[in-house]
């Protein structure tokens, strides 16, 4: 038997997947039922685009769901290390600067499943966190990136 993938994530992260499902299941799903209603009112279906785009929707809203779902109750909430404030791990902020003379920059660590580079939130699959994590402040990291190396040295661990 497989086992499950465990979902990493911080308890706001879980909240915000919550969220997303409640809004999915209880406003977009009967949006897309009537949307297909709709186009089911203009005829033949056979050669019915809106019919066509409102049933691909609906499987889009329905995989969301279920991927939702899964990474819902597979979700292992990352817990304060208040000990090891001074070590990156996961649910940790960690500010570092690119050397020679690059500038600051401060990204969380987070699971796959809430990251969001947009919102300064990296998946602790992501080359950069795996480089980072366990190191502390004033260590200096090679990271592996698609575009090559990088040096960075860590400034703050909060």
């Amino acid at each position: 038997m497989a086992t499950e993938k465990v979902f990493p994530m911080t308890k706001e992260g879980k909240e915000k997947l919550e969220q997303e499902l409640e809004y999915l299941k209880s406003v977009k799903r009967k949006e897309v039922v009537e949307r297909i209603k709709t186009a089911r009112g203009f005829g033949d279906l056979s050669e019915n685009s809106e019919y066509d785009a409102a049933k691909d929707e609906q499987a889009f809203v329905e995989a969301r769901i279920a991927t939702l779902e899964n990474m819902i109750r597979n979700a292992k909430i990352i817990e304060e290390d208040a000990e090891n404030s001074s070590v990156v791990s996961l649910g940790k902020s960690v500010t570092f600067v690119e050397l020679p003379d690059g500038d600051e920059e401060t990204y969380t660590i987070v699971g796959s499943a809430e990251a969001d580079p947009f919102e300064g939130k990296i998946s602790n699959d992501s080359p950069i966190a795996k480089s980072l994590m366990g190191k502390q402040i004033g260590d200096e990291v090679v990271v592996q990136t698609p575009g090559g190396e990088m040096s960075v040295k860590i400034v703050t661990i909060k």
